[in-house]
């Protein structure tokens, strides 16, 4: 078919997340002409920062966003590890000074969503993005499917829409993937709250383009910049105190208390006494302005992610904890692999499932890996082996054992420095001719 008759192909895709507005970006770049619909009435810059890892940088770079991404967000070149004690446990160059052909970017996560928006209204009209719209259910057909929405402000019906192919990536509360699995319940919640927040400082952090991780799995503290100023010196450092309080020590907080405001109060006294050349802990959670409390959740990998033309994306098909940098990259490379396949594949159906064939099981591994601490399993073997200040490192946990550990993580991940760099594009060859029939909507 003509190329004029793939852009009548129609997909839905629930949710204006980074997921979501990138996919949007990706099937419109492909010859598609996606839409995307979302609950929330207006998009706004919520959130705190969040690290793009050199996969994640590639498939934005290979959408023209480079140049976007750099005038928001810090290129970082270094990952530090220090145990309790500020003693360096594990260090390695990222991004472009590790020899990878893309940056590592730290970056605010709601600038990012509000840039993808911004660059979806500009590459696919303003009506591409369809606010103030709830999905409430949805009908998937073997020739397509009819969502229907909910007005988020009045509660009413906001119509239906038909489309070939519905996409979900709607979060970690996904009504789609509640429509597939009713029976699921709330996400997996172990005792763990991440306290955070940013801090302005006149002083850089490390060298000022690094990240910092410190402690161990059940006290941990993790700091980068995520924005710098060049006329006053001055960074926006992104932190993280991550305290274990134990399943039994306090209730699951429940999803409306969310992100609610923390109180220093609650963590701090945990990490007294971090306070290093490197990074004074201290000085910089009392730096701050508001502090955010949020749950550590994830949810158990699913047997299956496609039932008919409705599919799942990010969040919503594998949320895993914030170990290793991971949750917006993989987000991200979902949305490239899923444009590639359906501009690719001999049929939607087909298309449909090899998407989820190449996604579905290697997600599923870095959930479990960071249900095991990931990269920062480095951090937990110190604190087992050598709890004490004195205690040679070099010998309870060798240099060998560490770098495997960093190495092994990249490979699961998809970012060892050589796979990636050799790896073929997820570009499709040429913008989507279709070679099947689509519906006329």
């Amino acid at each position: 078919m003509s190329s004029d008759m793939a852009c009548d192909m129609r997909v839905l895709i629930i949710g204006a997340g980074i997921g979501g507005l990138t996919a949007a970006l990706s099937l419109h770049k492909a010859g598609f002409r996606p839409v995307v619909y979302e609950a929330a009435t207006i998009l706004a810059p919520l959130g705190v920062g969040i690290n793009l890892l050199p996969h994640a940088t590639r498939e934005l770079t290979e959408l023209g966003l480079l140049e976007n991404l750099r005038a928001i967000g810090v290129e970082i070149d270094e990952l530090v590890y220090l145990n309790k004690w500020g003693h360096r446990l594990w260090h390695e160059p990222r991004g472009l000074a590790a020899g990878y052909r893309w940056p590592q970017i730290a970056i605010h996560r709601g600038e990012l969503q509000m840039m993808l928006a911004r660059v979806a209204r500009e590459r696919l009209g303003d009506d591409a993005i369809r606010m103030g719209h709830a999905l409430e259910s949805f009908e998937s057909r073997a020739d397509g499917v009819t969502a229907n929405f909910t007005d988020r402000v009045t509660g009413s019906s906001a119509g239906s829409a038909q489309a070939d192919v519905i996409v979900g990536a709607d979060g970690i509360h996904s009504v789609v993937r509640r429509v597939f699995y009713p029976e699921e319940g709330a996400p997996k919640w172990r005792g763990g709250l991440l306290y955070r927040a940013t801090t302005p400082s006149p002083a850089k952090l490390l060298g000022g383009r690094s990240m910092l991780w410190a402690g161990y799995a059940s006290r941990k503290f993790v700091a980068y910049p995520i924005r710098y100023n060049p006329q006053t010196g001055e960074s926006l450092i992104n932190w993280i105190c991550d305290l274990n309080h134990g399943p039994d020590e306090i209730p699951a907080p429940p999803r409306e208390d969310w992100s609610r405001i923390g109180n220093r109060t609650d963590f701090l006294p945990a990490f007294q006494g971090w306070n290093w050349p490197d990074a004074n802990v201290e000085a910089i959670v009392n730096g701050a302005g508001d502090i955010y409390e949020f749950p550590m959740v994830d949810r158990d990998p699913l047997p299956r992610w496609t039932f008919g033309r409705a599919t799942l994306l990010g969040d919503a098909a594998h949320p895993m904890y914030p170990i290793g940098s991971n949750g917006a990259t993989q987000a991200i490379i979902d949305a490239r692999v899923l444009a590639l396949h359906l501009a690719s594949a001999a049929s939607i159906d087909d298309a449909l499932g090899q998407y989820e064939a190449a996604r579905r099981t290697a997600t599923a591994r870095i959930v479990e890996m960071n249900r095991a601490n990931g990269p920062d399993q480095v951090l937990e073997l110190a604190e087992e082996r050598a709890p004490n200040h004195d205690d040679d490192l070099e010998v309870l946990l060798p240099f060998a054992e560490r770098k495997q550990i960093a190495d092994d993580y990249k490979k699961v991940a998809g970012f060892d420095p050589a796979g990636l760099n050799a790896r073929e594009s997820f570009d499709p060859p040429s913008p989507r001719a279709t070679r099947w029939p689509v519906n006329s909507f």
